[in-house]
């Protein structure tokens, strides 16, 4: 038969672990989502938080949580494809007729010419926006990539015939 141990008297003689920065961030991190969503007042919260702070022990950090319920899981978002099934779905019930419930020819061509120009406008708008044809510098242009016209004299190697008169 093994010994008999008791709870109280383990744990009290077990060493205790010392608790890290990033327990205490942990633990404050909680209560402060506790404060801002209405489970704890903001008195209440930056008192257990002063104690979280001046926590040394993870024992010590433990209780300062325990009476809270978990956290809500974090919400994603829906992503892409989610997002182009509902646009597709709500465009084919735009264009559903009321009496068939089915897709006409006619309506199909517009809304397909209507996306058309549209990504013809955004190519447009995007190959203008894109392009260097603002003038400013970056090379091209008339004058060699020079900003102005008359910086195009150091370019040329005349230092023989200057007109300072030294000759």
């Amino acid at each position: 038969m093994p010994p008999f141990i008791d709870p109280d008297s383990a744990a009290t003689s077990a060493r205790r672990v010392r608790a890290s920065d990033a327990d205490r961030l942990a633990t404050v991190e909680r209560l402060q989502d506790a404060v801002a969503r209405g489970l704890l007042t903001p008195d209440e919260g930056s008192e257990r938080m002063a104690d979280a702070f001046a926590a040394v022990h993870l024992a010590d950090l433990d209780p300062l949580t325990e009476d809270l319920p978990p956290a809500p899981p974090e919400r994603t978002a829906p992503g892409w494809r989610a997002l182009g099934t509902l646009a597709v779905e709500q465009v084919r019930a735009s264009l559903a007729t009321a009496t068939t419930g089915r897709l006409g020819p006619a309506r199909v061509a517009v809304v397909l010419l209507v996306a058309a120009l549209f990504l013809v406008l955004v190519g447009a708008l995007s190959g203008v926006a894109l392009s260097d044809s603002g003038g400013g510098g970056g090379g091209g242009g008339s004058h060699g990539g020079w900003d102005h016209p008359w910086d195009h004299r150091w370019d040329h190697d005349d230092w023989g015939d200057d007109d300072w008169g030294d000759d």
